[in-house]
This record gives structure tokens, sequence and C-alpha cells, in this order.
């Protein structure tokens, strides 16, 4: 362990650094190396720039201790969220309640001013981007995905819809295995250009990969199941219904509009092609300004971003019984998911984005509290973790709601 913590702080220093210290394509996810790489992605994978507007959109402040602040974590314990911090490898963590700032902390050498990747919370912006183009009429959420990306003719999504996509409902023959050093999985992160390409093997991108997919038995829209490679091929339909490419696309219609105060990027394989599944990369506080837009019904400085009728139908639709088929009630036993948003079914009516390593975005309308977390945990996904992070949300909503702290 002492080791290891030696080795974290003494990451990419030098000209060149020893290759221990080496942070590079092939160690980049993995412990210790990602608390440097989480926050420096576009230095070891290829990246596009999603541009902020010319002023950001200032936060009030009100600030709280919110350390002391207790709860029971899933196996009865007692946490406080001053232990669970540090104990989840906290990157960033920053509170609104109001759109004010409760509370900013940093660690790990992540900075207010440096992008880190977010992961599966990508999905999330992309499936809120989605509702812009079809406020715009350019996208028809129950227009079969041929309509717009006629190549996945052969593929899974051959027969299935956009709102299928949208919401994890495609059915489809594809594992997602993050520790996968072989099969399927392995593939498409080489297809991103997030894994080296294997030795002698043919150069793979996404689009390509993406059009290989086949489909599992069943009828599309029966269960939730969690397959990454839906959200590309969402940003795919974006792309072609919008005729811009997803980058300047979210730029335009979200990140400049909202008020982002620092430009974002997002990952790209070899041609470009953007992994809007997972690989946006933001600040903290852009990370928590786009959550407070969902908070508002996708209103910003007085200005509808985002239409309200497609935050209304996240927060309100989504089939239940597709998520108790499905692969997510292990944390969220009476969750919901709806265009890339997860529905805690807590008291609160809470709802969130969710990416691996621990990324969050978790908005609470009721107690109107915004929570924005970065992590660097060494393992991408663990049940356990997501459901001790949910109930330290729901106690600091609680909390801030009720003025204890």
């Amino acid at each position: 362990m002492a080791d290891d913590l030696e080795l974290e702080r003494n990451l990419m220093r030098g000209f060149p650094p020893p290759p221990e210290a080496r942070v590079t394509l092939a160690n980049w996810r993995l412990p210790p190396f990602n608390r440097w790489s989480f926050h420096h992605v576009r230095q070891v994978v290829p990246t596009a720039a999603i541009y902020r507007g010319a002023s950001a959109a200032p936060f009030g402040h009100d600030p709280h201790t919110i350390e002391r602040v207790a709860f029971h974590g899933p196996d009865g314990t007692e946490w406080t969220i001053g232990r669970m911090l540090p104990a989840t490898r906290t990157d960033g963590f920053l509170v609104l309640q109001r759109g004010r700032v409760v509370a900013e902390i940093y660690a790990g050498g992540q900075r207010p001013e440096t992008p880190h990747i977010v992961f599966s919370v990508s999905k999330s912006v992309t499936g809120s981007l989605a509702g812009v183009l079809v406020e715009r009429g350019q996208l028809d959420p129950e227009a079969p995905v041929t309509k717009y990306v006629p190549e996945a003719a052969d593929s899974a999504y051959g027969d299935c819809t956009v709102r299928h996509v949208l919401d994890m409902t495609v059915a489809i023959d594809f594992v997602e295995d993050y520790l996968d050093k072989t099969g399927d999985f392995a593939r498409y992160r080489r297809a991103t250009a997030w894994n080296p390409e294997e030795p002698g093997a043919a150069p793979i991108d996404l689009r390509s990969f993406l059009v290989t997919l086949k489909r599992a038995a069943g009828p599309h829209g029966r269960k939730f199941y969690y397959v990454s490679p839906n959200s590309d091929m969402l940003g795919w339909i974006l792309e072609r219904a919008s005729g811009q490419p997803y980058p300047e696309l979210l730029s335009d219609a979200i990140w400049r509009p909202m008020g982002a105060e620092f430009d974002a990027y997002v990952t790209v394989d070899r041609l470009g092609a953007p992994r809007s599944a997972g690989g946006v990369c933001t600040t903290l506080r852009d990370l928590a300004r786009f959550g407070e837009l969902m908070r508002r019904g996708g209103a910003a400085d007085g200005r509808q971003v985002i239409s309200r009728s497609w935050v209304d139908d996240i927060l309100t639709k989504g089939d239940p019984e597709a998520w108790t088929r499905g692969t997510g009630t292990d944390y969220l036993p009476t969750g919901r998911y709806r265009s890339k948003w997860y529905m805690t079914g807590n008291a609160h009516g809470a709802f969130c984005a969710i990416g691996i390593h621990d990324q969050w975005i978790y908005v609470d309308q009721e107690a109107e509290v915004v929570i924005a977390k970065q992590s660097s945990q060494p393992v991408p996904s663990d049940p356990q973790m997501d459901r001790l992070h949910l109930a330290a949300f729901d106690a600091l909503a609680r909390a801030l709601e009720g003025r204890s702290i």
C-alpha cells in the first residue's frame, strides 16, 4: 500500500518519467495510474473539444460543513460524509442547494479548472442532448434506428427504435464486462481507442464495430439490459439527425447555453467518432451545473435549454417492469431508467447519472439539491459501493432540506 501511494505521488514526474511511473494507453484505467489519468485523459487518448460560451453562469455560495452528516451504509455500518469521501477515492465533490455552492472539495490532484472523465455519466448527457433534437423536430424517438443509420440494418439495431436505444431495452448479444481482456468488450475498447491495438490485428474503429453487434433472442423493449455501445449508437444517431459532429452539437445545444465555465472534451476513436457513451471529460463545476440544469427542468438563466417536456418525460416515464426484468435491481430495487437517466425510486423521487469508478450526478428536486462527484475508484463497478453512495447522497440532501447541518 505504501509503495502504491509513493508511486501515485510520482506518476508522470520527470522528463521523461521513469518507466514505472508512466501512464500509458495500456494502464490508464488501472490503479494507481487512474488517479492521474482520469483528469489528464487528453494526454492519453485522442479527444475533441466541447467549447463553452463567452460567459459563465455564476454560482452563489452558502457554505456548510457537510463532513459530519451521518448515514448507514448498506451493511448497517454507520458512516459520515467525511469518512466516505476519501474511502471512495473522491477527486471532486460539489454540492449545490438552490443553485448555491454548499461545499466544493478536491483531492488527488484534481483542480477546479481540470476536466475529469465522467465515464457513463456521458450517457445521461447524450440522452439529454437527444431531447434538444426532439424539440427541434430533428429526431423521432419512435422511429427505427435505420432511419438515421441505415448501415445498422444487419445488426442488433436493425429492427429496434431510437426509444429502445434511449432506454437500454435493445435485445443485443453483448456482455458489459469491464475486466474482459479477450472478448467483445475488449474489442469494443480497442475500437474506441481506449486500449492498445492487438499486435498484428487489423485496425478497428467505433462505428464499424457497432454495426457488427448481433441481435439476442426475444423482443426489443422487454427488459432493461445495460450495454454501453447503445449510447455510442445514440451519439451516431444524433449526428445524423442534426448534421453536426457530436462535440459541436453538444457545445451549441447545451454547453454554451447552460453557461459552462470551462471547455469540456470527449474522447474519439482513430477516425474521430465520439465516445458518447463514456468519453465526456468536464470540470466538477460544470458537471454540477449540468445537474442544476436538469433540476430546473432544463432551464438556465431564464432560457429553456432542454425542453421541460423532455425532462418531465425522464422523471415520469420508464418501464418499471422492464427494469425489474433487467440488470439494475441490485442497487436500485424500485428504480426505473429513461433516456439514459436512473430514477432511484426513493421517497424524494431523486434521479441520477452514474459512471464507472464512481462518477455521479445526483438530483433531489424536493430538497433542491444537486450533488456532483468525480472519483478514481480502483474497481470499475461495485453494486455495494453504489448503494453506499446512494445512502450518503440521500442523507446529505435530507440534512440540507432540514438544515440540520
